[in-house]
């Protein structure tokens, strides 16, 4: 594609899901986004770059004020700022995991990881009265992985289900090994599940059944763990709930457009 042709996009986005066009359809919706990820980020960066710029100059005069209205001030521009460096921080996540991106991969300890990505949930949990359990079984190995991903991507499969479980609900962790081939990760919660039709579609890039949904986090998740080697499959419990199911080896096998950068001993 020479242009950004909306017809052309929402065609690519929307195949008709056929075992002919499936291949060259996820390599056209990847390319593409590719190039509409950078598109916006070089859209949203220019803004960025020139809001930081005011705060800084903001907090120059500001430190000439008296201190009474000064150390108000100055807090508040300091959120604005640590808020702007965010936000530049998720532009540049989305230009890694939509590009060839490589993987730093450390020995990571995954009770630990799991552990870190709950804390990072729980007072949107508690807000909400959603208990969240972490549940791993006997000691597991180490993973060999790309702990900042790895994190990201479990982060995302977390918050989906906060926002399927909505409220008074739960969700559970668990962690076991798979002997010699890996590592499983499940994510259950008590919301209303997936309905069969979706399970497919549910991580392709844009589909959502929420209103204020973007339709990437599970698709990013998704390109993460199939970057290490692995896969995500998502299942409705018995018991009502959704399943969201990681399936990690030990040992990183990346695919092509998760090739290793370096490897290192660094912990998750």
């Amino acid at each position: 594609m020479s242009r950004c042709d909306p017809y052309n996009v929402e065609k690519i986005l929307s195949n008709d899901g056929s075992q002919e066009a499936l291949p060259l359809a996820t390599e056209a919706k990847r390319v593409l986004l590719s190039r509409l990820v950078a598109r916006l980020a070089h859209e949203i960066r220019n803004p960025l770059s020139s809001l930081d710029i005011h705060v800084q100059l903001l907090q120059e005069d500001v430190a000439q004020i008296e201190p009474a209205r000064r150390d108000k001030m100055a807090g508040r521009l300091a959120v604005i700022r640590d808020e702007l460096k965010r936000l530049d921080g998720i532009v540049e996540n989305f230009l890694l995991l939509t590009g060839p991106s490589a993987l730093k991969l450390g020995q990571i300890e995954v009770p630990r990881l799991l552990h870190q990505v709950c804390e990072l949930v729980r007072p949107e949990a508690a807000a909400r009265q959603i208990e969240i359990d972490v549940r791993p079984s006997a000691p597991v190995p180490a993973l060999l992985a790309d702990a900042g991903q790895l994190s990201q991507a479990l982060l995302n499969v977390v918050l989906n289900a906060l926002q399927a479980v909505q409220r008074q609900g739960r969700i559970e962790i668990r962690l076991r090994s798979e002997g010699t081939e890996g590592l499983l990760v499940e994510v259950r919660d008590s919301g209303p599940g997936v309905p069969f039709g979706n399970q497919s579609a549910i991580f392709e890039p844009y589909f959502t059944t929420k209103e204020d949904g973007t339709g990437l986090g599970l698709w990013i998740a998704q390109q993460i763990v199939v970057a290490h080697g692995g896969m995500i499959q998502v299942a409705n419990a018995p018991a009502g709930g959704a399943v969201f199911t990681f399936h990690l080896p030990l040992r990183a096998q990346p695919t092509s457009h998760g090739q290793v950068e370096n490897q290192n001993s660094g912990g998750g």
